[in-house]
């Protein structure tokens, strides 16, 4: 195996890819799946609706970049939220400007916890309700829809929707939550038996008062942490 480098490589670390950042921001807001989105300020697609990110600096890590960047952009931080790694897009033509490769993040908020306000290259900032999404920037649908799809699994096994509603919450409103996530009804009876067996929820002693009907009994997560659990069986009612 050679050990000397070949002549073209101080040509080819000049062509090497730039590295960003794209962060999906979802909450369930009034109902519905929303995520944050920004008015780009410059180009490349300057006027056009984007994921908030940016490229990553070379002091810094992906992940600090990432949440660098969605603050920068939006002032929305993930403090109780949940954050991961989403995936590593790497399309060749997928920025105009070079060869760019986006480390994606997915991250579950609170509706009501963030105000997106735009900031350093962002026109402005705001929740779009998954159903009704602007035409984006970039590959930014692709790498949307690769989220949903990855939160929509994670419901399967895992109790993330805590990072999603308040600390306390009624199970109507846990399971308008995972319908609002999965895109379809599910069955009353038998989603409320499947949520206690797995027991990463439990009973408070609350109840809140409706304005018809019967009080109704508030919950709340075991753990506001990333748990994972049994398989949860998600069928349409």
């Amino acid at each position: 195996m050679p050990t000397k480098l070949s002549p073209s490589f101080a040509t080819e670390q000049l062509r090497r890819p730039l590295v960003a950042t794209d962060i999906v921001v979802f909450a369930i807001r009034d109902g519905a799946l929303s995520v944050v989105l920004i008015r780009r300020a410059m180009p490349p697609f300057a006027g056009k609706w984007a994921l908030p990110g940016g490229f990553v600096l070379p002091e810094e890590t992906v992940d600090r970049a990432a949440q660098r960047e969605l603050r920068e952009e939006t002032d929305v931080q993930i403090a109780e939220g949940y954050l991961e790694q989403l995936y590593t897009f790497g399309n060749v033509h997928r920025d105009p400007r070079g060869r760019v490769i986006s480390v994606a993040y997915l991250a579950l908020i609170p509706g009501e916890a963030a105000v997106p306000r735009g900031g350093s290259d962002a026109a402005e900032a705001q929740w779009w309700p998954m159903e009704r999404l602007p035409p984006l920037a970039f590959d930014h649908a692709q790498i949307i829809a690769y989220a949903v799809t990855r939160l929509r699994y994670k419901l399967e096994y895992t109790n993330v929707l805590y990072a999603a509603l308040p600390n306390r919450f009624s199970l109507t409103e846990l399971q308008e939550a995972y319908e609002a996530v999965l895109g379809k009804s599910l069955d009353k009876r038998n989603f409320r038996k499947k949520i206690v067996a797995l027991g990463f929820v439990q009973p408070t002693t609350q109840y809140r008062k409706p304005e018809q009907g019967r009080p109704a009994q508030l919950w709340r997560f075991t753990k506001r942490t990333p748990v994972s659990v049994k398989t949860f069986v998600t069928k349409a009612g």
